[in-house]
């Protein structure tokens, strides 16, 4: 698991459990079954991980910490926005009480912190009125607290305690974080780089100018694209093509505008457009085998049934071959790791399965 997580430095945390959550599927589709509590020992216990918002909510390497510290003194020395910054600056008292409390009560989960607020929070969206939880995430996001522990899905809040480490500048940074991109993607072009791991903070980066990256060529298009010097050894190992399913949050298909360049594979989220309109299901697992996206599955664990419920499949239109007994295994796997091992085919079949 270490050194997987060394490879993709960083696992979305997404509250979705039709199957299970992304950052439990991303480690599934890569080790097979694993001791879910060995993730948590990591992130709790031994403080090897911390959750962090990467190029989003996140799980990220504590070894990576001085790769996120630009991100927290961008926020400490500039707020998100305007409003931000007259919200906390109205709002210091409010700020230092929470600080205080953690110090001396944490962990805490936000419905214990008390509302102190001289000036409510005001948006047009679900944060409207909800001062704590603003308060709580613009401290996590400048590194004065950080997530302790949790209680299912609720987030205990604590002080940050990270190792002490040298500041390093910034374009120490970019470089560090552009190369853990590079490499974790495998190929990629300079807009790709900056989508992935430490979204959007990438200032000043220039492939063209770095010594590790080199360019490469991919059919169908005159973009540049890039691949790590270190991976280029890799071409030359032995490897043995699997099948699996992804998370719809997937690191490698999280980018969807990639995924569909590289693969042809247009992936939507449906889970929020009407049943009535939706062209595969609510929560869609694309298809890996090998090196291609050959379909999608459809699915859902019936907990209360003990039932993986694979509503309908479907193959790529591109897909041409007969992947029966590893697409079916996968599934088998998939439904166990789930805690749902009794495996039913409720709709539409594709891909030789049944």
């Amino acid at each position: 698991m270490r050194q997987l997580l060394r490879g993709i430095r960083v696992l979305q945390v997404d509250p979705v459990n039709v199957v299970a959550r992304n950052q439990l599927l991303v480690l599934w589709s890569r080790l097979g079954e694993f001791d879910r509590a060995d993730l948590d020992t990591l992130l709790w216990r031994e403080r090897w991980l911390f959750e962090y918002w990467a190029h989003s909510a996140s799980i990220v390497l504590t070894e990576d910490y001085p790769i996120h510290q630009l991100m927290m003194r961008q926020y400490r020395e500039m707020p998100e926005s305007a409003t931000h910054r007259t919200w906390l600056a109205a709002n210091d008292e409010f700020r230092r009480y929470i600080l205080d409390l953690l110090a001396t009560s944490g962990p805490l989960p936000a419905e214990a912190i008390e509302d102190r607020a001289a000036v409510g929070w005001v948006s047009t969206g679900w944060t409207n009125g909800r001062n704590v939880d603003v308060m709580l995430n613009v401290l996590w996001k400048q590194g004065d607290i950080m997530v302790a522990g949790r209680d299912g899905l609720r987030r205990l809040w604590g002080p940050a305690d990270f190792p002490a480490t040298e500041e390093l500048p910034a374009s120490e940074i970019v470089t560090r974080a552009a190369e853990h991109s590079l490499r974790a993607l495998g190929v990629a072009r300079a807009r790709d780089v900056e989508r992935h791991f430490t979204m959007g903070r990438y200032p000043g980066l220039d492939l063209e100018r770095a010594s590790w990256a080199r360019p490469v060529r991919v059919e169908g298009g005159t973009e540049l694209w890039w691949v790590h010097q270190d991976m280029l050894a890799r071409l030359d190992e032995e490897w043995v093509p699997r099948t699996t399913l992804l998370s719809p949050f997937d690191n490698l298909i999280c980018d969807r505008d990639r995924t569909e360049r590289l693969w042809g594979f247009a992936y939507r989220n449906e889970m929020y457009v009407r049943k009535a309109t939706r062209q595969f299901g609510y929560y869609v697992l694309p298809v890996l085998a090998g090196e291609r996206l050959i379909g999608r599955v459809a699915a859902r664990a019936d907990r209360k049934h003990g039932a993986f419920v694979v509503e309908a499949m479907f193959a790529e239109e591109s897909f041409t071959g007969s992947p029966e007994q590893p697409v079916a295994a996968a599934i088998t796997s998939l439904a166990s790791f789930a805690g749902t091992p009794s495996v039913t085919y409720a709709g539409p079949v594709a891909l030789g399965v049944s």
